[in-house]
């Protein structure tokens, strides 16, 4: 229910060696906690219990129970993400890097999106497409505007240029992040979301808790890319004063890459630890239905991520 809390919870789900974890020892984790739930396990110490939860979470979907493949988990979301972002942020690329690089970020956030949904209503796959396609265009038409705009302006030093070309992925992926979100969830702003009791019993469907899990996923995805797009070029234009990077292009790639895949491990947790995935919400804030379907004040949804 805290900030920290939540921080300490995304830290473990992101924590790579998941991804390490043998088959066997995942359906071993499944078994168990289905046991423990029925009552029929033997007696577990908590330790065990949170480790095989941990593991459950990592693999599994919490609305379908559908296993997540590994690029698209949140414990792969920096391994597999990292070469994408140093990607998206080596210097002076050519147009065609720039369409490369935005389409694979956007086709890399859309499947993550898709596995990390809200599954409590149907949706059709078609609207996922659409979603797809309009972040890819968003993200492409806003780099390489930027990009063709920075390159003609007269009023800046080569160095200048460079500096800001360094720049253009964030506004790129920040409003691509929100148009991805948006279009691929807008069946839940026309149809709403399931809202639970807190025992996990469907109360009702609401829009307006779509709307608001829609908002603090969008925030999300704008607070994300900040330290991963913005730190870099400055903490690397500040290195690369020094002559044993400026004539070594093979350390300034390392550096590149380490400093980059850290800002994004430090960033991830940190940005998706905003809202909880489960939310909350007052009764009172939903629509009137639901003050005659319970006689709770607090209702709960699946924020998705």
């Amino acid at each position: 229910s805290t900030y920290l809390g939540r921080l300490t919870h995304i830290l473990d789900t992101t924590d790579p060696k998941l991804l390490l974890t043998p088959s066997e020892k995942v359906e071993c984790a499944v078994e168990f906690l289905e046991d423990y739930k029925n009552g029929t396990a033997p007696k577990y110490s908590d330790e065990q219990l949170w480790q095989w939860q941990r593991i459950k979470n990592s693999f599994f979907h919490p609305d379908t129970g559908e296993k997540i493949y590994a690029p698209f988990r949140m414990a792969g979301f920096v391994p597999f993400g990292s070469p994408i972002v140093i990607g998206l942020l080596w210097p002076n690329p050519s147009f065609a890097a720039t369409i490369f690089w935005q389409w694979l970020n956007q086709t890399h956030n859309a499947c993550f999106n898709y596995s990390h949904r809200n599954a409590s209503k149907h949706t059709p796959f078609n609207k996922y497409i659409e979603g797809y396609a309009g972040a890819v265009t968003s993200a492409v038409t806003i780099a390489v505007s930027l990009q063709a705009l920075i390159k003609r302006a007269h009023v800046f030093s080569p160095t200048t240029k460079m500096l800001i070309q360094r720049f253009i992925p964030f506004p790129a992926v920040a409003s691509a992040n929100i148009c991805n979100v948006v279009l691929m969830r807008k069946n839940e702003l026309e149809d709403g979301i399931e809202v639970l009791d807190d025992q996990n019993n469907v109360v009702g469907t609401s829009k307006i808790a779509a709307k608001r899990a829609l908002t603090e996923t969008a925030i999300t995805r704008v607070v994300l890319p900040i330290p991963i797009l913005i730190f870099p070029p400055i903490i690397m234009s500040v290195l690369e004063r020094s002559k044993y990077l400026t004539y070594n292009r093979g350390m300034r790639i390392f550096w590149h890459s380490i400093v980059v895949t850290a800002c994004f491990a430090i960033a991830l947790p940190h940005a998706i630890a905003l809202f909880p995935q489960n939310s909350q919400i007052n009764v009172n804030e939903l629509e009137e239905e639901f003050k005659d379907k319970t006689d709770q004040t607090v209702l709960y949804y699946n924020k998705g991520l």
